[in-house]
């Protein structure tokens, strides 16, 4: 996904990679760049710095740090960051007592939204960044009961039921007004028709009937397959939304105070496109995934690092979550900390299932 190519572990010596290390782990708790002298300190060897200074060139050379050219010391680049997330980082558990405190603010007597807010701000408020949680994908939600009411000119207001007793609205326009009888007849099809089906199946089914001609449907089914082919269509790409918490701890990190990128970036935050499409990737894969800085594919991302994790019900996964923040993070704490988070997640909503199974 990256633009640059990932330089493996075989390339580096085994110094060159412990002096990368211990670079890194000192930029990121300082932010500042790291010179020679500074780089012997913390490396506890008793080298010349004259050697020390040719393993930073060889890094340099290999693209894994970079000179700013206000300092002669160096900062790790993307490849830097990922040749040490991916190798050379010591992941640190989390103590006995942050799990049960995140476990604590994950109350499953909350309605399932709300459940899924408290993960987004207890992700921000223990990671100090930016906490996203994608909602529970379509497939995963299943209908109780559909109502349509009639509105003003062409519009419809949509109510969706879930068995969960979720309630989503959805304002829509048809192609002529309908009356209230009609509608009616049109919602209590459908309830016969899918009621305990989840909306995934409901919504490829009625686009199977949408592609067949009119004619083979009758006038109730068409007008309920129109109104409800909207409602869909009106939900691309998907119910697929997320929650965003803590975009304002970002102010506080100097690696993203430019005021352009940072507008930007919180441009991203309100239409949460790139954000979806990224975690909508993530669906697709297992465990902890990183992404930094170019990686992620989009421009106003390329100041961050995105550390997801997938949340899964019965075994499958239902949705991602995670955390935003700078390239320059505490991952070793971070990592542990979205990992544990999305396994609390998923255990609060297969508990909230439970009594209804």
């Amino acid at each position: 996904m990256g633009q640059k190519k990932r330089v493996e572990k075989s390339a580096v010596g085994a110094r060159a990679q412990y002096f990368l290390k211990v670079l890194i782990e000192r930029y990121i708790a300082e932010g500042q760049p790291v010179g020679s002298r500074t780089l012997a300190h913390d490396a506890g060897l008793d080298l010349s710095p004259a050697t020390i200074r040719n393993v930073l060139a060889d890094l340099e050379d290999m693209g894994l740090v970079v000179s700013p050219h206000t300092s002669a010391g160096r900062v790790p680049t993307v490849s830097g960051y990922r040749l040490f997330v991916d190798s050379l980082l010591t992941v640190k558990p989390l103590a006995k007592l942050e799990i049960g405190q995140l476990r604590q603010q994950l109350d499953i007597q909350q309605e399932p939204t709300h459940l899924l807010e408290s993960a987004s701000t207890m992700l921000s408020g223990f990671t100090r960044m930016a906490g996203i949680v994608m909602l529970p994908r379509r497939e995963h939600i299943t209908l109780r009961q559909i109502e349509f009411l009639p509105l003003s000119g062409h519009r419809v207001l949509t109510i969706l039921v879930t068995q969960k007793d979720e309630i989503h609205n959805r304002i829509i326009t048809t192609k002529r007004a309908y009356t209230r009888s009609e509608l009616e007849q049109a919602a209590n099809l459908l309830n016969q028709t899918f009621s305990g089906q989840t909306l995934d199946v409901m919504r490829k089914k009625l686009f199977e009937d949408i592609q067949k001609t009119r004619v083979d449907l009758d006038r109730t089914m068409a007008r309920a397959v129109e109104m409800a082919g909207q409602v869909f269509q009106s939900d691309e790409p998907g119910g697929n939304d997320c929650l965003i918490s803590g975009q304002t701890n970002l102010m506080g990190f100097e690696d993203l105070s430019d005021m352009t990128s940072l507008r930007h970036l919180f441009d991203a935050f309100a239409e949460k496109h790139e954000i979806l499409h990224l975690l909508d990737q993530c669906m697709q894969a297992e465990g902890v995934q990183i992404f930094i800085g170019e990686e992620s594919g989009y421009q106003h991302l390329d100041n961050c690092s995105v550390v997801t994790a997938p949340y899964e019900v019965d075994n499958e996964v239902a949705g991602v979550l995670g955390v935003i923040g700078p390239t320059r993070m505490a991952y070793d704490r971070v990592i542990p900390i979205v990992d544990v988070t999305a396994k609390l997640l998923g255990a609060a909503l297969k508990q909230q299932q439970t009594p209804q199974d």
